[in-house]
Order: C-alpha cells, then structure tokens, then sequence
C-alpha cells in the first residue's frame, strides 16, 4: 500500500503524520510518527522537530511497515512486501529485484547484455536527488527471462533499510 502525498500538502506535516497513526494504529502495530503522543513516541521532541522540517518526497510508504530508502536523501524507495529477490548484480555490486518501487524516475530504454543475456532496460533514478538507482526491465529478450518485464532493480549502495528492521 502506498500512500501519495499532493503537493499542496508540502507544509502541512500534521495531517500527514496524522494520517500515519492512523494507518499504524488500524494495523495494531506500534506507533513511530513524529506526532505520536509522547507516552507512545520513542522521539525526544528534539528529534520530532527535526522530522517535521524534512523533505517532501513524491509518495511516502507507511512508517509501520519494513521499507527501503534512498541512501542520499532518505526519499522512500520501495516496501519489502514489494521484494522478489535479493540475488541480483548490480553495475555497482549486489542488488534487490522489486515489484514496484515510487519516487523514481526512468531514463529512455536501451538494449545491454547483462549476466543473464541481452534486455532492454532503462535507468532508474531518485526523483529527489537524481542519483541513480539501477534499472527498469522492460524487455526480456530470452523466454526464461521474461519474469523480470516491468520489475525493477536497485542496488545495495543506493539504497538502506528504514522502519521496523529490528
């Protein structure tokens, strides 16, 4: 489940936050928004000032579920429900295969030759600081390989792990 943020909600973190409890709450699990009460936020105030002041991303993924963010800007990248595997190479190392992911952004699509033969793949990059995450399948061109259209790649140093990993 994502949930989108319009932008005309850029400065009201409040309704955000409320919205957050609200989908935390309705999952029975522990509450982690900054607009917690202080009884159930293991925040000091401090540190829920400083949440309050952070970036508008384009869609935010719930703070009570297991999420993977932009190493360079904390932007929310994909929800580890959306995790096909995690056997994948990267141009820069390991990698994770995802289903879907949000706030990225894709350049034009190109043929490559990867490990497992020739795709047609597009880059992928973060719609907050451009830096670019991995790839797009769009075409498999070998029929053992078509499980990967439309899937997505992201690698290991773009990326870290955000809510509820403990």
């Amino acid at each position: 489940m994502v949930w989108t943020v319009p932008h005309t909600l850029c400065t009201t973190t409040a309704l955000a936050c409320v919205l957050q409890c609200f989908l935390c709450q309705r999952g029975r699990q522990s509450c982690r928004c900054p607009c917690a009460s202080p009884e159930l936020s293991e925040e000091s105030p401090a540190e829920m000032v400083k949440m309050t002041k952070s970036k508008t991303f384009q869609a935010y993924l719930p703070n009570c579920h297991r999420t993977y963010s932009c190493v360079h800007c904390r932007a929310h990248l994909a929800n580890h429900d959306e995790l096909i595997s995690k056997s994948f190479q990267g141009s820069q190392g390991r990698a994770y295969l995802f289903n879907s992911v949000v706030n990225v952004g894709c350049g034009p699509a190109e043929e490559r030759v990867l490990l497992t033969g020739l795709h047609a793949v597009a880059d992928i990059y973060c719609e907050n600081c451009k830096t670019t995450l991995g790839w797009k399948y769009e075409h498999a061109f070998e029929s053992s390989q078509k499980y990967k259209e439309g899937k997505f790649i992201i690698e290991l140093a773009h990326m870290i792990k955000d809510n509820g990993w403990e």
